[in-house]
């Protein structure tokens, strides 16, 4: 009887060390993955909400350098933060104005900047281009590259006054 539990008294601590290096890591590393992919994806998406936020309240200028510089400089806590800051992922600002015979709404134009009468519409703002390489790239693979996240609301003024007719960027 001594003899056989002698000859079995390491098994138990192999079949623990290959279920740890073989299920528990990569289960743990999974989690770990997924959970920084859906904070980045929900940081996209209320950046691009804060966004067309900002452009819907504030003046329509015909570059949307108002809007972009807004959003690059309050990109949320995530941890790409610097790729919606500074890198590749994009951002597209669309105004439109809605078309008083057809009803449909046409892409907004306007002679000058910041003014009573530069009022569109409608406001769709879109960021793409972002691509997932966290962790990815210790394993050689190739990034996930996330849907474009785009958000469309009416504009609420603009940013003007319209008993004073004044403006605020």
């Amino acid at each position: 009887m001594r003899r056989r539990r002698n000859r079995q008294s390491g098994a138990v601590t192999i079949e623990f060390a290959l279920t740890y290096v073989g299920l528990i890591i990569p289960v743990t590393f999974a989690i770990i993955f997924t959970a920084e992919l859906l904070w980045v994806w929900h940081s996209a998406i209320e950046w691009t909400r804060e966004g067309a936020r900002y452009a819907a309240t504030h003046c329509w200028q015909s570059d949307a350098s108002n809007v972009t510089g807004y959003m690059r400089n309050n990109v949320p806590l995530n941890i790409d933060q610097a790729q919606f800051a500074t890198g590749p992922a994009e951002i597209a600002i669309s105004y439109y104005a809605k078309d008083p015979l057809s009803g449909a709404y046409v892409d907004f134009t306007c002679s000058g900047d910041c003014s009573v009468t530069c009022v569109p519409d409608l406001v769709i703002v879109t960021v793409s281009g972002y691509q997932f390489t966290k962790f990815l790239n210790y394993l050689g693979l190739n990034p996930i590259a996330l849907p474009d996240f785009t958000t469309t609301l009416p504009v609420e003024g603009a940013g003007c006054n319209p008993e004073d007719l004044s403006c605020s960027p």
